[in-house]
């Protein structure tokens, strides 16, 4: 059962629901001064590391996780390192890992499904400052946060600059372009035609889940998390054999003729997995809460929504990431120096795609360790170079076409 609760709660929508818990995790010894918020990524959770954290919440409902999601860079003598700082992670609202959200009971003792209020970034932020205060913590050494996460990172300097003094937004950006919001749009159409869905309400024993829907929405997210050259490099357009994992072909005969190739085994392998462990109805909420979100919305610029912060950020792309750009990044760091705040652009080279700042530990350690010691100035903070015209010689974004679709 999730261990905190933090009252009646208002979403944006202005909805309440009467009782919103929230799971959670801590590492480390708190001294006053020393928290450091971590913002989890769209299907993560509140488990970050599995180096001795507090579980709190519903630790079943992280089970289906294969590993804690960035373990590499949150533990002793790691970026985040818990024997110095004071780590707490929140599972946001909306999700399925001990938070209240769709699957969670509602006071009728029945799921609330899509009767559970929309759920926004800002509300996942209001929603950590709750916790926050029921914890005793005040203003934070710093917010981290990758993907969506870094959004909610982002979130925090606007809603609450005097909160927080380092901010470290990592692969992410002030909001989503079309392409993304259209693909996010097929995702959760795909949910919705599964026969299953039954409107979101497909909870009990007696009803099966929309794993076909469900499926398929990974699926897109995975093609969107992958870049042109990783999937080449991965896959290129090799067979995978008789004895693949996957297979949801359908019922084709047709299909029989041609070759089953690895990049489909990859996806239907990943999907399959996914399903175990994620909700339906909070990958519709959170993907949502991620299109919506637009720093700028409640100020006019991104440059207003910062004017308030005095703090200094830290942002990290990464050049083959077509998912959230290095322009992205690049972008909010001029909005940072038009509020006067001291921001750095570290770009790392890499060809992962957006899935890089998750598989490449290495490269978000040391900058996001000299950042939390340092800040912006710290030697390991490669700040993106200008050029004598004050442009930029910068390198360049993964543009969509050269990424990951044929122009």
């Amino acid at each position: 059962m999730p261990v905190e609760s933090v009252g009646e709660f208002e979403f944006a929508s202005g909805e309440s629901v009467p009782d919103l818990t929230l799971a959670y995790e801590t590492y480390g010894e708190f001294d006053g001064s020393n928290a450091v918020l971590l913002c989890h990524a769209l299907t993560g959770s509140h488990h970050v590391t599995d180096a001795g954290g507090r579980r709190t919440g519903d630790e079943a409902g992280t089970a289906g996780q294969a590993r804690a999601w960035w373990g590499d860079v949150v533990g002793p003598g790691k970026a985040v390192d818990t024997r110095e700082y004071y780590a707490v992670c929140v599972n946001v609202p909306g999700s399925c890992y001990g938070s209240s959200g769709p699957a969670s009971e509602a006071p009728d003792g029945e799921p609330w499904g899509t009767r559970f209020p929309a759920v926004t970034v800002g509300d996942w932020t209001r929603a950590q400052r709750r916790l926050l205060d029921e914890l005793g913590v005040g203003r934070l050494h710093a917010v981290v946060g990758g993907s969506v996460g870094g959004m909610n990172a982002l979130d925090w300097a606007a809603r609450y600059p005097d909160d927080v003094r380092r901010v470290a937004a990592i692969a992410a950006a002030a909001r989503l372009d079309p392409q993304c919001l259209a693909l996010d749009a097929i995702a959760r159409r795909a949910i919705a035609t599964d026969p299953n869905w039954d409107g979101g309400d497909y909870y009990g024993d007696d009803h099966p889940d929309p794993d076909d829907g469900l499926a398929t929405a990974r699926q897109l997210g995975h093609v969107m998390y992958l870049s042109k050259a990783s999937m080449e490099r991965k896959f290129g357009r090799r067979a995978a054999g008789r004895d693949a994992r996957g297979g949801r072909r359908g019922d084709d005969p047709a299909g029989s003729f041609f070759p089953y190739r690895e990049v489909e085994s990859y996806l239907d392998y990943n999907a399959e997995r996914f399903v175990e462990r994620f909700d339906a109805n909070s990958y519709r909420y959170l993907t949502r809460a991620m299109d919506d979100y637009d720093l700028s919305a409640e100020y006019g610029s991104d440059a207003a929504a910062l004017a308030a912060f005095e703090g200094e950020a830290l942002l990290v792309s990464f050049t083959g990431d077509w998912h959230f750009t290095v322009e992205d990044s690049r972008t909010l760091r001029e909005a940072f120096a038009e509020a006067d705040a001291p921001a750095a652009h570290h770009v790392v080279e890499s060809d992962h795609g957006h899935d890089a700042f998750l598989v490449e530990p290495e490269s978000v350690g040391p900058p996001l360790r000299g950042f939390l010691a340092e800040g912006v100035d710290a030697r390991t903070v490669r700040d993106e170079p200008e050029d004598d015209d004050g442009t930029g010689d910068h390198p360049e974004r993964a543009p969509v076409h050269a990424s990951l679709f044929p122009g």
